[in-house]
């Protein structure tokens, strides 16, 4: 429940100065307030990730990848060129980036300090989700067009695996013990997969969710939040794959982040310029306690385990022209949205 209903409702101008609380009567409250806004070049985004190790955000643009310094926000809008990036993330303790190339339908492994890049390796068509899977140590790559994942040795950065998953493969999470999770858009369906023998497990139903986009991990991997387009955030149980709860969220989700040090997770919901907080400190009792106004865009993001900060890109957007779903990007207005747990 939002405690202060006059601070929810006051201008996105005014956001940074006006921390919402976020609480019940049963949850433990979070406080976040938007503190700073970091100006970038002109173009679309998808995925953002942060890299503690080097102390950087990464977020995928349509035609490069940026890079952020999170110590003195200094912005590399083009560490690297990309057509059609949709992942970006660091492995090799900050110095490899690996990117998702989805116009090439390949996956590039680029140079984090100089941007150069170093491999670049076919993984099926429109490569989108990608994440790194520590037991196989192998970056499994998740390519909807053509129905399947790919796994890379990270070390030799060769192709060990590739298995069809139809459903439209969508964002995943690993959970530490070989297991990847990730959601089927279209088939409604959250799949789990074993990147250590590089198959399928099995795949379960979401009722009532439409379109699951951004997933994630919480309560030390008992449970996988699934954020689904119409505006509800299924919780599976792993262990059982019974889907335990059905949480209201906000319009137009992309992304769930998990804060396992402060027992919550975030959904950005870009359609409603929302952040959605959900307490996950107890697996049988994950519940929403509140939601904090962002910016209509705001869809995708990352979070800093380190300090609780969140990242959001964003931008502001023309109105839609006669039978266009969105508008155009208003040029000079993409920023990424910083917000910060209150004392």
């Amino acid at each position: 429940m939002l405690t202060s209903l006059r601070c929810a409702t006051a201008v996105l101008a005014v956001v940074a100065a006006c921390p919402v609380a976020l609480a019940d009567t049963a949850a433990p409250v979070h406080t976040y307030a938007v503190v700073d806004r970091i100006a970038g070049a002109d173009a679309g985004w998808d995925y953002a990730s942060l890299d503690t190790a080097g102390n950087r955000l990464y977020v995928s643009r349509t035609n490069a990848i940026m890079a952020v310094d999170l110590a003195s926000h200094k912005v590399i809008d083009a560490l690297a060129p990309a057509n059609g990036a949709h992942s970006a993330f660091a492995i090799d303790g900050g110095r490899t980036v690996v990117e998702t190339d989805g116009r090439s339908g390949t996956t590039r492994f680029i140079d984090a300090a100089s941007g150069a890049i170093e491999d670049t390796i076919a993984t099926g068509q429109k490569p989108d989700a990608a994440i790194f899977e520590p037991v196989s140590g192998r970056v499994v790559v998740m390519s909807p067009a053509s129905n399947t994942v790919t796994e890379i040795d990270a070390r030799t950065r060769k192709v060990v695996a590739q298995f069809t998953l139809a459903g439209g493969l969508e964002a995943a999470d690993a959970d530490g013990k070989g297991h990847v999770w990730v959601n089927l858009e279209d088939a409604g369906a959250v799949a789990e997969i074993d990147a250590v023998a590089g198959k399928v497990l099995r795949t379960i139903a979401l009722p009532g969710c439409e379109g699951p986009t951004g997933l994630a991990l919480v309560a030390a991997g008992q449970r996988v939040i699934s954020a689904c387009a119409n505006g509800v955030a299924p919780v599976t149980d792993t262990r059982s794959g019974k889907v335990v709860a059905t949480l209201a969220i906000d319009k137009g989700p992309d992304a769930v982040l998990a804060d396992d040090v402060r027992h919550a997770a975030f959904i950005p919901c870009g359609a409603s310029g929302t952040l959605v907080a959900i307490d996950t400190a107890n697996p049988a009792q994950i519940r929403v306690t509140g939601r904090v106004p962002t910016q209509v865009g705001a869809r995708t993001g990352a979070l800093d385990p380190r300090d609780g900060r969140i990242y959001l890109p964003a931008a502001k957007f023309e109105a839609p022209a006669p039978g266009q779903r969105r508008g155009k990007p208003v040029p000079g207005s993409f920023v990424v949205l910083v917000l910060a747990p209150q004392p």
